[in-house]
């Protein structure tokens, strides 16, 4: 059975990544030419993972869900990248944010590998530069930076509201060296359906043309899963339709633990649920809360008038406006961590202050920004999201506040890895947001585009070879092999039971069930005897969709009915996981609120005597109860205390 060993290396902290990096394997580069990496995914992790393997001389083959890398989800990144330049002279250091990220996870992350994070951030901005990257420039020329929740630095580099975008085409060209000179080679469309185990070790993937419908298997030395997070098992979240977490899914079920997954993200400036036939939401960047100021009226009857259409926001007197989060925060203000943002407005809502037709939104204003900076600068900094939200809301921002409200964003639990972002399955590494590693119950903004980028450019490259220092021996294996084989009938045994079926309801009929269920009770505020319901709701709808889902069209063509079938058979299990870690944890910290365990102020309250850990879970088999392992965390050079934002 697998153990948990983090494998973090010894010495003081600002010292261990260097220690490492002296004392790790290598390979030669005549060697580098006999090892095939295969990169599953071409977001910001795997696109520089791959990229930078490939220059290596590694044989990298990367496989993407998409037509081009360019589409990968990371593009929808809109705020930000943070790195500890200090360029704005505010006192900033790679400790300071080492610190700020540790604290805004709420203590639950590791130490080693939050601050190797914080180390190689400058880097990251240097070679994004080098690259061509368009950041935003002060009229010295010099990178401009803006803050950020849970900090009280600048230290967000960005590109207007499109840096993810911007930052994925640096990557997207490092890539598109690599493959015109035959060092990588992409293969688009493609869905990874198994992973490939032969004695133990990670050796192969079988894929899914998602043109052809044909099953593929692909042989590597070590494979590397870079396909983002989990977030659309709520149905309604931020994340693209096609986000999933089925990758990470196959993973856990071959034997790779899976970290802390009932820690998920609900960012707070989100544009608010407006039907019941929605797909996704819409995600307005942390960034506009730089300048934006949130509010609620302070009657109730106020709020009810708006809600009804007979008030509009700009006719309230300030005096009669509850900037809340300025009131309750006063030293971070409108800057709060997103899961106190996102707790504060479910608070006043609860309470009736919320607006909207639904009462389910707050206000996020800009009129003091304008009348400050004028409606020139706040279009320079952020117009692109403004014209966004006009063309959903179809109101104008800059004369009528924004309506946001919380949503499911970002998944910080994921596939469990140690120090060298190796799973427990030896050979199979995940980067990026598909692993748990640096986040710990709460990401802080802009650190999503620095861990996928830390970890494909600046991290794997020296953790992957010192894996396969000793695999230099080993001859690519064939694909006909009996591991290939079995994995590759067991992928088509459950397409065929998926058509099968040939129920009266559609995959998204079940899967919006899901997602009420999920936000229900395993959303913003979770209590033991929701968790407990959701456990068995999870397990009759999954009965039900066995027994009366309907999936149209064929295996041997493109069906994209099959490919969420795909997905919705995942999410229906890894619900369950969610709500039993969540249930398990009897405490709360960062995004997991159990509403049995907060301060007398409404504030998450920890138990560090009891929960200091990562919950690691095991797969034991189809309908059985997993089993949790545990990975203490350990703090030698950071102060745990309760977060306080005041």
């Amino acid at each position: 059975m697998a153990k948990l060993d983090a494998k973090i290396p010894n010495g003081p902290l600002a010292e261990k990544w260097t220690n490492y990096k002296v004392h790790q394997n290598l390979v030669n580069p005549a060697n580098k030419r006999k090892i095939d990496i295969l990169v599953v995914g071409t977001g910001l992790a795997g696109a520089a993972a791959a990229a930078s393997l490939g220059e290596m001389g590694f044989n990298v083959k990367i496989f993407g869900i998409h037509d081009s890398p360019r589409r990968a989800h990371s593009i929808a990144a809109q705020g930000g990248i943070n790195a500890a330049k200090n360029y704005t002279n505010d006192g900033d250091s790679v400790y300071r944010l080492f610190n700020d990220t540790i604290k805004g996870g709420d203590y639950r992350s590791r130490e080693a590998n939050v601050y190797r994070l914080a180390e190689v951030s400058n880097s990251i901005i240097d070679q994004c530069v080098a690259q061509g990257v368009p950041f935003a420039r002060e009229y010295g020329g010099l990178l401009d930076n803006r803050s950020f929740g849970g900090a009280q630095v600048s230290r967000t580099f960005y590109a207007r509201g499109q840096t993810g975008q911007q930052l994925l085409l640096g990557a997207y060209s490092a890539l598109s060296k690599e493959i015109n000179k035959g060092s990588v080679k992409m293969y688009t469309r493609r869905d990874m359906m198994d992973l490939v185990m032969v004695d133990g070790r990670a050796r192969g993937v079988i894929m899914r043309n998602l043109v052809t419908g044909e099953l593929e298997r692909y042989f590597g030395h070590a494979v590397v899963i870079a396909t983002g997070g989990y977030s659309n098992v709520f149905f309604l979240s931020t994340n693209a339709m096609a986000s999933n977490g089925s990758v990470a899914w196959k993973a856990y079920k071959k034997g790779a633990f899976f970290g802390n997954p009932s820690f998920a993200q609900i960012h707070p400036t989100c544009i608010p649920v407006h039907g019941d036939y929605q797909s996704k939401l819409t995600l307005m960047s942390e960034s506009l809360r730089n300048d934006g100021r949130i509010w609620v009226p302070k009657k109730k009857e106020d709020a009810e008038k708006i809600q009804k259409g007979t008030l509009k926001p700009t006719s309230i007197p300030e005096e009669d406006r509850d900037y809340y989060l300025e009131r309750r925060y006063p030293a971070f203000g409108n800057l709060v961590p997103r899961d106190v943002a996102s707790r504060a407005a479910k608070e006043r809502c609860d309470a009736g202050h919320g607006v909207g037709s639904t009462g389910l939104a707050v206000y996020l204003d800009f009129a003091d920004s304008i009348k400050r900076l004028g409606k020139h600068v706040i279009e320079s900094r952020y117009g692109n999201l403004f014209q966004m939200y006009e063309k959903i809301v179809d109101e104008n921002p800059y004369e009528t506040p924004m309506m946001i409200y919380p949503a499911v964003h970002y998944t910080m639990g994921g596939i469990w890895v140690d120090y060298e972002l190796q799973t427990t399955i030896p050979g199979l590494f995940a980067a990026g947001e598909a692993n748990f590693s640096d986040h710990g119950a709460n990401r802080l903004g802009a650190s999503a585009l620095m861990q996928g980028l830390a970890d494909g450019y600046f991290v794997l490259p020296y953790t992957l070879q010192n894996y396969l220092a000793d695999q230099i021996g080993v001859k690519p294996l064939p694909t006909d092999l009996p591991e290939f084989s079995k994995t590759e009938q067991e992928t088509q045994a459950l397409i065929d039971k998926l058509l099968a079926v040939n129920g009266n309801n559609t995959v998204d009929y079940y899967h919006r069930k899901l997602g009420f269920i999920m936000w229900d009770y395993v959303g913003m505020a979770r209590n033991k005897e929701g968790l407990e319901k959701a456990i068995q709701m999870i397990k009759e709808l999954r009965i039900e969709f066995w027994k009366n889902v309907r999936v149209p069209g064929k295996a041997d063509t493109m069906n994209v009915e099959l490919e969420k079938a795909l997905r919705v058979v995942d999410f229906l299990e890894m619900g369950e996981l969610m709500a039993r870690d969540a249930l398990m944890r009897d405490e709360s910290c960062g995004g997991h609120f159990r509403e049995e365990y907060q301060t007398p102020e409404g504030e998450a309250m920890r138990d560090d005597n009891k929960f200091n850990f990562v919950a690691a879970w095991q797969y034991t088999g189809d309908d059985k109860e997993p089993e949790l392992h545990k990975e203490p965390l350990v703090f030698e050079f950071t102060e745990v205390k309760q977060r306080n934002y005041k």
